[in-house]
């Protein structure tokens, strides 16, 4: 039985940060486009960035960050990527951080930035400062807080992205809290476009990293909207140790309950940006099982949560099956169609070369007509298995695309 009780909260919720998102017109006018999470000390910290050989300037500059293992704050930034921007894009990272760190009364080493919107265009800093001033004015904890933060990282998402759990570690109340931005550009090998989670759980650098890899590997690995990797993917995560419990520093219960809890903030974050995938209008759960390995269970499903052809048939409500077994067998995963059965939800339209009649069909057209569905290749092979989360490609996914510089 989970130890984790889900409320209402995001990344301004656990004990010793703020947060704040404020409208700088970046890019929109009246937008929350800026957003500051800042701790009232020094936190633990890990980080994982995106493995695309484009590295965007805040990621080259978080990843020094990131092997102190020590961080305070993070300034973000929608509208503007800062991505392919050269030795400008560098030195921009650098005032923003020495602007934040100013702000804040910090050390320049803590602070962390982050940015996500057009790649190729410089960051308009007179404007990012403004928000700065106006974020740090706005710093707040709770609730409220945390929810015009997650605003202002939004691109193309059409609703936030926020969780928060509560668990009990050594007789403490542990929070891990966080919000998230993604919708196009992801197939990530490592992280979401943006995520920040924050903790006042007391764990040592060591043991926040294994987490952090523990859940990333269960949550955010397993989202796919397009298969495309962003250049600024960056997933943070800052312990303030404001919980009161021992601190955790080697393997045990104490770890596992608190891997459990952000494990469970990373699910909730990775399932609502599968769901807001650019132009979604279907949530869909893919699970590959009874394949010859785990490892081969997670080829095949992935190569289902990418097909286009699979995609577009869910958006027309249509059981095409086929186009999943085809994916499932160039996947590079071994697979019999004589074995195979495939299911949307419990309803089965292909089993061992039986192939669904009308009757059959008129199931499977109700299933998909639901805005949530699973879709599931039993392979019959082994012990194998693997769940990705995706959606529908859309008409307005090409639309959306289509236009987004413009």
């Amino acid at each position: 039985m989970s130890n984790c009780k889900i409320v209402e909260g995001g990344v301004a919720s656990a004990k010793g940060f703020r947060a704040a998102g404020v409208p700088a017109g970046i890019k929109y006018s009246g937008r929350n486009d800026v957003a500051l999470v800042a701790a009232d000390g020094p936190c633990e910290f890990a980080g994982v960035f995106t493995t695309n050989k484009v590295a965007a300037a805040p990621v080259k500059y978080d990843r020094l960050v990131a092997k102190r293992g020590r961080a305070q704050a993070i300034l973000a930034n929608s509208g503007c990527a800062n991505a392919c921007t050269g030795g400008r894009g560098e030195q921009d990272v650098l005032k923003t951080v020495a602007a934040t760190a100013k702000k804040l009364r910090i050390d320049p080493a803590d602070v962390l930035v982050a940015s996500t919107g057009v790649i190729g265009r410089p960051l308009p800093m007179d404007r990012l400062l403004k928000g700065l001033d106006l974020a740090a004015a706005a710093l707040a904890s709770g609730n409220a807080a945390g929810t015009e933060a997650a605003k202002a990282i939004m691109t193309t998402d059409t609703k936030m992205k926020q969780a928060c759990v509560r668990t009990t570690i050594g007789g403490k109340t542990v929070t891990v809290g966080g919000m998230a931005k993604g919708s196009g550009m992801i197939e990530p090998n490592m992280a979401t476009m943006l995520g920040f989670i924050t903790t006042d759980a007391a764990i040592g650098r060591t043991m926040l990293k294994r987490a952090l890899m523990q859940a990333l590997a269960r949550s955010f690995n397993r989202v796919v909207v397009d298969g495309d990797e962003s250049t600024n993917d960056s997933l943070f995560l800052l312990a303030s140790g404001r919980a009161g419990n021992a601190k955790i520093v080697r393997p045990g219960r104490d770890f596992d309950l608190f891997a459990e809890a952000l494990e469970k903030v990373a699910v909730m974050l990775a399932r609502q940006m599968a769901a807001d995938g650019e132009g979604a209008t279907k949530f869909v759960t893919v699970n590959v099982r009874g394949a010859k390995s785990d490892r081969e269970a997670e080829k095949a499903a992935r190569a289902i949560a990418k097909s286009p052809l699979a995609k577009t048939s869910w958006f027309g409500k249509d059981p095409n099956w086929g186009r999943v077994l085809a994916a499932v067998g160039y996947s590079g995963a071994e697979v019999d169609e004589r074995r195979t059965e495939i299911f949307y939800d419990r309803v089965w339209a292909f089993r061992r070369g039986k192939v669904a009649d009308a009757r059959q069909l008129e199931k499977l057209a109700a299933v998909l007509a639901r805005p949530e569905f699973s879709v599931t290749a039993d392979l019959h092979l082994g012990e194998g298995a693997a769940t990705i989360y995706t959606c529908d490609f859309s008409l307005d996914y090409v639309h959306i695309n289509a236009d987004y510089t413009t």
